[in-house]
């Protein structure tokens, strides 16, 4: 370390990041179920947003959305978790919490829709 508290910047450095975040990725996956239907639904998703987008913005837009959707899913699964660490008692402050991310996770999968229905829908109408 150079005295400052953080790690030396560099490769070395993003290669653990990167670590931890496949071990995040891969905790997801074995302990959350919501996680692991939103990977499925995105293994179909995805080639559809890259045939469906009828230029770059649009396929980054139909696929982003499905990703935004992991992502959230990932932050609600991290809440939920330091809840549980700290007590399985209910407490209110930890019922909210645990409900606003699930309400992230809601309105992320809402933005899938709107995305999808405001590029395809014209289409098709």
């Amino acid at each position: 370390m150079d005295g400052t508290g953080h790690w030396p910047r560099g490769p070395a450095r993003m290669w653990k990041a990167t670590l931890w975040s496949l071990q995040g990725l891969r905790a997801a996956w074995l302990h959350e179920s919501s996680f692991r239907l939103e990977v499925c639904l995105l293994v179909v998703l995805a080639p559809l947003a890259l045939w469906l987008g009828s230029n770059g913005i649009e396929r980054a837009l139909l696929l982003g959305s499905c990703l935004l959707v992991l992502t959230v899913e990932l932050l609600n699964s991290a809440i939920e978790a330091v809840i549980e660490r700290f007590g399985g008692e209910w407490h209110e402050l930890a019922g909210r919490a645990k409900d606003m991310g699930s309400a992230a996770v809601f309105v992320a999968m809402l933005n899938v829709l709107l995305v999808w229905g405001l590029i395809l829908l014209p289409r098709w109408l």
